[in-house]
C-alpha cells in the first residue's frame, strides 16, 4: 500500500552545486527525508537520525516563530509608514523649498539610488555578515536618514536623508521577504500578513503627516517615523542577534535552507546563478511596476486631487484610504486566492484595477474618485505576496533568499523611478498625466506576468 506524503517533498540539487559544498547536517537531513518519503531501504535502515536535526514544533519553538515573525511584521511596517509618509507632505515640501514638480522629484531619485545600492549588495552583505546584522544594517541607515529630516535642513542634506531611507528599506525589505518566503509552515499566509502590515503602516502614516503638514514644524513628523525606526533596530538586535538565516530558524524548529548550508559556495557564484534565471528577471520587473504603481499612486494622489478634484486640507485621508485598502486586500482577498489559484487572481485583480482607475481618470467627482482609489488599493494589495509566494516555487531553493531578495529591492526602486517620471511629467503637462502614466503600468505589469513561467526552470 503507497502513503502519499504530499507536505513532504525533496528536490534535488543544482547540477551547479554538488552535495560535497553542503554541510553534514544537510546531508544527513535529506537522507532522512528521502526514507520518509521514498520508504526504508535496506542501506537506510542502518542510518541513525542525525543528531543535531532539529526537533518536531514545541511550544517554545512556536514562540520564537511567532516572535521572530512579529518583529519582521514591525519591520514592514515602519517600511509603510515610510512610503505613506510622502504623499500627504509632497506639496509643503514644495512650498517651503520652493521647487516645482520635477525638483521635489528628486527626493524619489535619491530613494532610486539607496534602493538599488542596498538591492545590489544584499547578497553580498549578507554571505559575509549574515541575515541578523543585515537587517540591523538596513535599521540603523534609516534612523540616520530621519535624524537629516527632523531639522529641515537644506533640501540636498534633505533629499540625502531620502537616499539613506532607500538603502536602510531595501535591505530589511529584502531580508523579510526571503526570511517569510523560507519558512516551512504556513508561508503563503505569512507573506499575506507580513504585506498586510506594510499596508498598515501605509494607512497610518498619512493621518499623521496630513495634520504636521499643516503645522509650521511640519519636519517634525519625523520625530514620529525616528521614534518607530530606534524601536525597530531595538527589536531586530533583541531577536535575532546577529544571527545568520539558519540559525535564526533553527532556533524556530526549522531545519536549515538549502541556500545558507552551502560552506564552499560564495556570492559570487550565487550572483552568476542567480543572474542566468529568466524567471528571476521578470518577477523583477514585475516587482519593480507593481511597486511603482502602488507608491505612485499613494504619493501623488493627494496632488492629483487637490489640483484637478477641488480636494481641501484632508485630501491626505485619501492617501490613507488608498493605503488601507491595501491592508485590507492583503488579508481579506486570502480566501480569493485559494479559490481561483494564486496566477489567476493576479490576472483578475489588475483588469479590475485598471477599470477602477479609468473610473478616477475619466468621472469628475471627488467622492467617486476617493472611492474608487480605496478599491485599487483592495485589489493591488495581493499582488505583492502572490508575487513573492511564487517565487519560492519557481527559483531553485538554494538562491532563494538572495533570489528574493534582489525581487524585492529591485522592485523596492519603482517607489523611486515611476514617482519621479510622473513629477517630471507633471512639471510638463500637469499632474493630469498621472492617470494614464498609471494605467499603462497596469497593462504592462499584466504582459509581464504573462511571461512569468508556472513551474520551475533550469538555469538557463
Amino acid at each position: 500500500m503507497e502513503v502519499e506524503l504530499p507536505t513532504i517533498r525533496t528536490r534535488p540539487p543544482h547540477p551547479g552545486l554538488p552535495d560535497e559544498a553542503a554541510s553534514d547536517n544537510v546531508r544527513h537531513l535529506r537522507k532522512s527525508l528521502e526514507v520518509v518519503e521514498t520508504g526504508p531501504t535496506e542501506s537506510s535502515q542502518s542510518v541513525d537520525p542525525p543528531a543535531t536535526a532539529v526537533p518536531a514544533s514545541t511550544p517554545a519553538f512556536r514562540r520564537t516563530a511567532q516572535l521572530q515573525f512579529a518583529v519582521l511584521c514591525w519591520t514592514l511596517f515602519l517600511a509603510g509608514w515610510n512610503d505613506g509618509t510622502t504623499g500627504p507632505l509632497l506639496p509643503r515640501m514644495q512650498s517651503v523649498y520652493h521647487v516645482g514638480f520635477a525638483l521635489v522629484s528628486m527626493i524619489f531619485i535619491a530613494n532610486c539610488i539607496g534602493f538599488i545600492t542596498g538591492a545590489v549588495l544584499n547578497v553580498w552583505l549578507t554571505d559575509r555578515l549574515g541575515f541578523g546584522t543585515v537587517m540591523v544594517v538596513g535599521s540603523v541607515a534609516q534612523v540616520a536618514g530621519y535624524v537629516l529630516e527632523i531639522p529641515a535642513p537644506p533640501f540636498p542634506v534633505f533629499v540625502l536623508g531620502y537616499a539613506l531611507n532607500g538603502f536602510g528599506v531595501a535591505l530589511q525589505d529584502a531580508g523579510a521577504n526571503a526570511f517569510v518566503a523560507s519558512l516551512k509552515d504556513n508561508a503563503a499566509t505569512k507573506m499575506g500578513v507580513l504585506h498586510a502590515v506594510y499596508g498598515a503602516g501605509a494607512f497610518c502614516a498619512p493621518l499623521v503627516a496630513t495634520q504636521f503638514s499643516q503645522l509650521s514644524r511640519w519636519s517634525f513628523h519625523y520625530l514620529a517615523s525616528l521614534g518607530i525606526a530606534v524601536l525597530n533596530t531595538i527589536l531586530l538586535i533583541a531577536v535575532f542577534r546577529f544571527k545568520n538565516q539558519d540559525d535564526c530558524l533553527a532556533e524556530a524548529g526549522q531545519p536549515p535552507s538549502h541556500e545558507e548550508s552551502s560552506t564552499t559556495d560564495n556570492s559570487g557564484s550565487k550572483y552568476k546563478q542567480m543572474f542566468r534565471l529568466r524567471s528571476l528577471h521578470f518577477l523583477a520587473f514585475f516587482a519593480l511596476l507593481y511597486v511603482g504603481v502602488e507608491v505612485t499612486l499613494g504619493g501623488w494622489i493627494v496632488t492629483y486631487v487637490k489640483d484637478l478634484r477641488g480636494g481641501g486640507p484632508d485630501a491626505g485621508y485619501i492617501s490613507s484610504g488608498f493605503f488601507g485598502g491595501l491592508m485590507v486586500g492583503r488579508v481579506g482577498l486570502l480566501w480569493v486566492n485559494e479559490k481561483i489559484g494564486e496566477r489567476r487572481a493576479v490576472f483578475l485583480y489588475a483588469l479590475v484595477a485598471i477599470a477602477l482607475e479609468l473610473v478616477v481618470w475619466l468621472v469628475p467627482s471627488l467622492l467617486g474618485g476617493a472611492v474608487a482609489v480605496s478599491f485599487v488599493g483592495v485589489l493591488l494589495g495581493p499582488i505583492y505576496p502572490l508575487v513573492m509566494n511564487h517565487a519560492g516555487r519557481v527559483l531553485p531553493p538554494w538562491l532563494l533568499t538572495g533570489a528574493v531578495g534582489w525581487i524585492a529591492g529591485f522592485g523596492q526602486a519603482g517607489s523611486a523611478v515611476f514617482p519621479f517620471m510622473t513629477g517630471a511629467l507633471a512639471s510638463k503637462a500637469g499632474i493630469k498625466s498621472l492617470q494614464p502614466l498609471l494605467v499603462s503600468m497596469m497593462g504592462f505589469m499584466i504582459f509581464l506576468w504573462a511571461l512569468v513561467p508556472n513551474t520551475p526552470r533550469r538555469i538557463e
